[in-house]
């Protein structure tokens, strides 16, 4: 999908698609969609995930399409009008049924909330954010969380790890993830890989907060050998952060990995130029050890 806005890099903004669900407002990241489409037939595949309406072919490309008002536990109309998102991350593509598209919005991540404990829990995560407009809420919703609630195994590919007996590594690894379950996830599977000395912040702001801290004290390349960060984060993403560390002449040089959903060819292209070390999708748990493992120890070298 062509906006015809191109987001200078590192700038700490985004551009939302607001769309509607009956009478709600919700929003979704124009990085992970392709294109919009009129609402086409879908073939019904038996025995799938009840948000799941079946399938279709635009342009021989098959694609799964998600109820998303099912997803959301929402009153059904009928199903044979409105849009489909067409969208692609985690190396998916996939379709998002909604009523209807109002429009786009250019915002900056510190003006996002961050939902609390009482929306968004690790089991349940609702929403990554929501913006305040004029007299309305946007909520923009955690589609990786949807299509991982609907298909388990397109999350974190945990099993990479399961031969995999290292010994304990003690270099300090600084993670930004603003989702408490990967979150907890990665943290587990790097635990498993040997890294136990892990630094936990939930936003590229925390992390940064952490890192000129240690500088301050003159311990930032001693306290963190790598840092791993996801892109979409409310108040600083993963790319201002990115921007901060590689501009900095200490910080610089110690590696770092995006570790996000969002990486396709334009992002990767986008972690380039601000200086990523590494850039790997969400489900590539196995090669994001193997990142940390080859970078820490180039690190060393240099």
């Amino acid at each position: 999908m062509d906006t015809n806005i191109l987001l200078e890099s590192g700038t700490n903004e985004l551009e939302v698609l607001e769309f509607t669900l009956g009478d709600n407002h919700y929003g979704i990241n124009v990085a992970k969609i392709r294109e919009i489409l009129v609402y086409q037939p879908v073939t019904p595949v038996p025995n799938s995930h009840p948000s799941v309406e079946g399938i279709f072919m635009p342009r021989d490309v098959m694609m799964t399409v998600i109820n998303l008002k099912q997803c959301l536990g929402m009153e059904q109309e009928e199903k044979d009008k409105g849009l489909f998102i067409i969208t692609n991350f985690n190396k998916l593509n996939i379709a998002f049924h909604v009523d209807a598209v109002l429009g786009i919005h250019r915002v900056s991540w510190e003006s996002i909330i961050k939902p609390d404990s009482t929306i968004n829990t690790e089991e349940n995560s609702a929403s990554t954010g929501v913006i305040k407009m004029d007299d309305k809420l946007i909520i923009i919703l955690d589609f990786e969380q949807i299509v991982t609630n609907i298909s388990p195994e397109t999350g974190l590919k945990v099993s990479d790890l399961d031969d995999m007996d290292r010994e304990r590594c003690e270099s300090p690894i600084l993670i930004a993830e603003d989702s408490p379950l990967l979150s907890r996830l990665i943290t587990d599977c790097l635990k498993k890989s040997g890294y136990t000395n892990l630094i936990i912040t939930m936003n590229g702001q925390e992390a940064w907060e952490k890192l000129t801290e240690y500088k301050k004290e003159g311990m930032v390349r001693e306290k963190v050998h790598c840092i791993i960060t996801d892109i979409e984060m409310p108040l600083m993403d993963g790319h201002r952060l990115t921007k901060l560390v590689k501009e900095d002449d200490i910080m610089k040089k110690i590696p770092l990995i995006i570790f996000s959903s969002l990486v396709n060819e334009e992002m990767r292209r986008k972690g380039e130029r601000l200086g990523a070390d590494a850039q790997l999708t969400k489900p590539e748990i196995g090669n994001l050890v193997a990142a940390i493992d080859r970078l820490i120890d180039k690190s060393f070298e240099d």
